[in-house]
């Protein structure tokens, strides 16, 4: 039986959050803008925080995405250094690349990327 809400952290809620979801559509559509830049930027630095991501390694990605777009970002072999995480986020991205071929979306996927990195750098600083 899953825990119920009340036993979760905000972490474990916010690693449950469906990402892909929020970015694919948060990138393109106006209604889901606030929900990506908050829960769902908030969610994936839970997420990959927790596989050891550098925040360096988002804010190069977000470079990437900025010169080559989001859909050559996806289709990168290792968009970050490790295995693990570096499907994660091909995944996250690779599902957004379609609907966000505009460089206004791309644009926000490289801002969102950087939101992410921070988030990632405030938890760490917060825990020393």
């Amino acid at each position: 039986m899953p825990p119920s809400p009340d036993s979760r952290t905000d972490d474990e809620v916010l690693a449950a959050t469906d990402v892909a979801g929020l970015l694919r559509h948060g990138l393109t559509q106006d209604a889901f803008r606030t929900a990506l830049f908050g829960d769902g930027a908030v969610a994936a630095a839970v997420t990959l925080d927790r596989l050891g991501v550098l925040p360096r390694s988002l804010a190069f990605l977000a470079g990437i995405v900025r010169a080559g777009g989001l859909g050559y970002a996806a289709e990168l072999p290792e968009p970050l250094p490790s295995p693990e995480p570096a499907a994660l986020l091909r995944e996250w991205l690779g599902g957004a690349a379609p609907a966000a071929a505009t460089p206004e979306a791309e644009e926000r996927a490289a801002r969102w990327l950087e939101a992410v990195a921070e988030i990632i750098a405030l938890r760490r600083a917060t825990r020393r």
